[in-house]
């Protein structure tokens, strides 16, 4: 596909339409504009008309990987990870720096998305195709956690982390189909990929939800919600995300 550009702007606030695809839950669009304010590229997502992504912000996306990973044993070459939702990168980018990753699967719905990073239209697709370690598997995470197994060339196989950044948020979901993975039975569905002591976290663009929280409390040990700040120069304040984090018990 060829970009679309919107010639109104001055050269520096060019803005490129990469790619834009019909999907199931909608119109799906990559965008890349010169940013004045940060004095760089950015890479953004949209949804139909809702944004769903920028690389101007991408603090809670590394740290939602970053506190997950510091959960666990530093052996190089022993974790096998999951990371739902592939976006821009910037997640399974940060699972790959930790030398204690053995393999990387990363789940998204949207084939689109993957198309990106193997056609490298975003910068992450270079280095997660050309990674021996990854692999980007195009399906329903949601559906593949509730029991079809999160790595289909080994659906049966426990892994060490799971890494989620789909939803905007437990209660904002991208699409209704997946409630019932932030309830009861999708938690219990969840913690049986996971090796004994095996950590979960998810994103949210929410403050810490107390409900949700405790729900996680009756599956999960060590659960605790960290809050994410970062600066916002667009708003003129501090911005927050916030990353659920809680461990499978021991000899689940």
């Amino acid at each position: 596909m060829h970009p679309r550009r919107d010639r109104s702007s001055s050269s520096r606030r060019r803005l490129e339409e990469l790619d834009r695809r019909a999907t199931p839950i909608g119109e799906v669009s990559l965008r890349r504009r010169w940013d004045p304010m940060f004095g760089r590229e950015v890479h953004e997502v949209k949804l139909d008309d809702d944004f769903l992504m920028s690389s101007l912000f991408t603090v809670a996306e590394v740290e939602v990987a970053a506190l997950a990973l510091e959960m666990l044993p530093q052996d190089p070459g022993t974790l096998d990870v999951v990371v739902g939702g592939l976006g821009l990168g910037f997640t399974a980018l940060r699972v790959l720096e930790s030398p204690a990753v053995a393999s990387l699967v990363v789940v998204d719905a949207l084939e689109a998305v993957i198309d990106w990073h193997r056609d490298g239209l975003v910068p992450a697709g270079v280095v997660l195709t050309g990674d021996a370690r990854c692999r980007l598997v195009h399906g329903d995470f949601f559906a593949m956690a509730g029991g079809a197994g999160l790595d289909p060339d080994h659906p049966a196989r426990r892994v060490h982390a799971i890494v989620v950044d789909i939803d905007h948020s437990p209660r904002h979901l991208l699409d209704p189909a997946s409630a019932g993975f932030y309830e009861l039975a999708g938690m219990r569905a969840l913690a049986a990929h996971l090796h004994p002591g095996g950590v979960f976290s998810l994103w949210s663009n929410d403050p810490p939800d107390g409900e949700y929280q405790s729900a996680l409390e009756q599956v999960f040990v060590d659960v605790r919600a960290e809050v994410v700040r970062f600066d916002n120069p667009l708003q003129g304040r501090e911005s927050t995300n916030t990353v659920y984090l809680a461990r499978a018990a021991p000899g689940t």
